[in-house]
C-alpha cells in the first residue's frame, strides 16, 4: 500500500493531479486501509469489488487477501496506470470506466467479471472500498436491490453525511431512499468516523468507515425488489408532501394505479402522513400489497 508521497510521486509522474470532480480523496492513512481490510474478513473464496481504485494502494491490500478482485476505476489517466501496475496479477482485473452506466445500472463489465468470478469461487461479494463521495450513494443503492448483482457485505469509506443517512431511522431528518433500502434489506454499522486528516488531499468534511451486512431472512420479506424500490422512491422523492398527494405524481407503471385509498387502508398507512414517517416495513407491507392485487 502506498503512502502520500508514493501517490505523490505516481501522479507527479503521469503529469496529473487529485481530480476534485471524481470525488478523489485518497486515503493515505495504511493502519486505516489496514483496519478496513482486517475487519472486512475477506476469505479465499469471495469475491471483492473495488470501486475507485486511484493509484491502486488500497487494491494492493485487497488483492492479498480476496479469492478474486474487481477494480473500477474512470479516471482516463489513473485507469491505464493501475491496471497496467496489476497485469500480471492472476486473482485481478482492473476496468477502467465508470462504474455506473447511469444512475440505476451498474457497469456491465464489472458485474459480468463479478459473476464469472463468483460463479468458480462459490463465496461471497464484498464491496469494499473508499468510495467516491459523490457516487457513493447511487453504487451503495444498486448493490442492495441487487437486479443485477448483488452485494453480500460491504466495507466502505464514505462522507459522513452518506453514513448517517445509511442508518437514519423513519422521522430523522437524515432519513431518505437509502436509509430504507438498507434497513430493509440488512444492518448498517458505522465503525468509525474518520477525520479530514487521512484523506490526500484533505476534504472539507469528515469521513466515516461503515459496514452493512446484508440479511436474507429480511431481503425474502420483498416480494419484488423492483417495485419496492420504485415505491420508495416516489414517495421519498416527495418526503414532505402528503402520501395520497404524492400517488398523483406516479410515471409508469406506478402511475397506472387507480386505487391507492384502498392500498393504504389495506395496509394501514394514514394516506395524509408524510413519506418521511413511514418505516422501512410500511413500505415493504404497501410494494407487497401492490404485487399481491396484481395493480402493477
Amino acid at each position: 500500500m502506498q503512502t502520500k508521497h508514493e501517490i505523490e510521486r505516481i501522479l507527479a509522474s503521469a503529469s496529473t493531479t487529485p481530480n476534485k470532480r471524481l470525488g478523489q480523496n485518497f486515503l493515505i492513512d495504511l493502519n486505516l486501509m489496514r483496519k478496513l481490510i482486517d475487519t472486512a474478513e475477506i476469505q479465499s473464496n469471495d469475491v471483492v469489488l473495488e470501486v475507485g481504485c486511484g493509484t491502486g494502494s488500497f487494491t494492493e491490500g485487497l488483492s492479498e487477501v480476496a479469492g478474486f478482485l474487481v477494480g473500477v476505476e474512470y479516471d482516463k489517466i489513473l485507469g491505464p496506470i493501475v491496471k497496467r501496475n496489476f497485469a500480471d496479477v492472476e486473482n485481478v482485473k482492473i476496468i477502467n470506466a465508470d462504474i455506473l452506466e447511469n444512475k440505476h445500472t451498474l457497469c456491465a463489465e464489472a458485474v459480468e467479471a463479478v459473476k464469472q468470478a463468483q460463479a468458480k469461487l462459490g463465496g461471497r461479494v464484498l464491496l469494499v472500498a473508499n468510495l467516491p463521495y459523490n457516487v457513493a450513494a447511487s453504487i451503495m443503492a444498486n448493490l442492495i436491490t441487487g437486479e443485477q448483482l448483488t452485494a453480500d457485505v460491504m466495507y466502505v469509506t464514505v462522507q459522513k453525511e452518506v453514513a448517517e443517512r445509511m442508518a437514519a431511522a423513519a422521522g430523522d431528518k437524515r432519513y431518505g431512499i437509502l436509509s430504507i433500502l438498507m434497513a430493509a434489506t440488512g444492518k448498517t454499522e458505522i465503525i468509525r468516523i474518520l477525520p479530514a486528516s487521512v484523506f490526500w488531499p484533505r476534504p472539507k468534511v469528515e469521513s466515516a468507515m461503515v459496514k452493512f451486512q446484508r440479511n436474507e431472512e429480511k431481503t425474502t420479506q420483498i416480494k419484488d425488489m423492483h417495485t419496492f424500490r420504485e415505491i420508495v422512491s416516489l414517495f421519498m422523492g416527495h418526503r414532505r408532501k402528503m402520501l395520497k398527494a404524492t400517488t398523483k405524481l406516479a410515471e409508469g407503471k406506478l402511475a397506472e394505479i387507480k386505487n391507492w385509498q384502498e392500498l393504504f387502508n389495506n395496509c394501514k398507512i394514514d394516506p395524509k402522513a408524510r413519506p418521511e414517517k413511514l418505516t422501512p416495513d410500511d413500505y415493504i407491507t404497501l410494494a407487497n400489497i401492490c404485487i399481491h392485487e396484481k395493480s402493477i
